[in-house]
């Protein structure tokens, strides 16, 4: 997977058909990595990905002047920027969806320029 926020919603719903039986519950995903993040925002504007991945790389810069640079240049500012997103998130479930605001949607934020094959765990907890 490229560089960059990748909305991910209806990948997630796709490989989960049996959140449709659950009246009330929590779905939790964890992602298993270091240099990419989950987030949720805004779904509807193609330029928001496009903004935050420009916010984020000013905020962690390739050209600062990392210790870390076993792995190439954009290895920590992954890091960095996997710390400030987070590898997790819990999301309401309500009647069988998720009870995400109209203009939410999940986000796989993949910070390296070529991340690879990403793993997520999804549970989901609720009657």
């Amino acid at each position: 997977m490229p560089r960059g926020f990748h909305l991910v919603t209806s990948d997630i719903l796709a490989k989960l058909p049996q959140l449709g039986t659950v009246r009330i519950g929590l779905l939790h995903l964890f992602l298993q990595h270091t240099s990419a993040s989950l987030s949720i925002n805004e779904n509807a504007d193609a330029d928001v990905p496009l903004d935050l991945e420009t916010s984020f790389s000013s905020l962690a810069p390739e050209e600062f002047p990392h210790r870390h640079t076993c792995e190439g240049p954009d290895d920590m500012p992954a890091h960095v920027k996997a710390s400030l997103l987070g590898a997790a998130l819990s999301i309401p479930i309500r009647e069988g969806r998720l009870a995400l605001g109209t203009w939410q949607g999940i986000y796989l934020c993949e910070h390296r320029n070529h991340g690879g094959r990403r793993r997520l765990i999804a549970t989901i907890w609720g009657e």
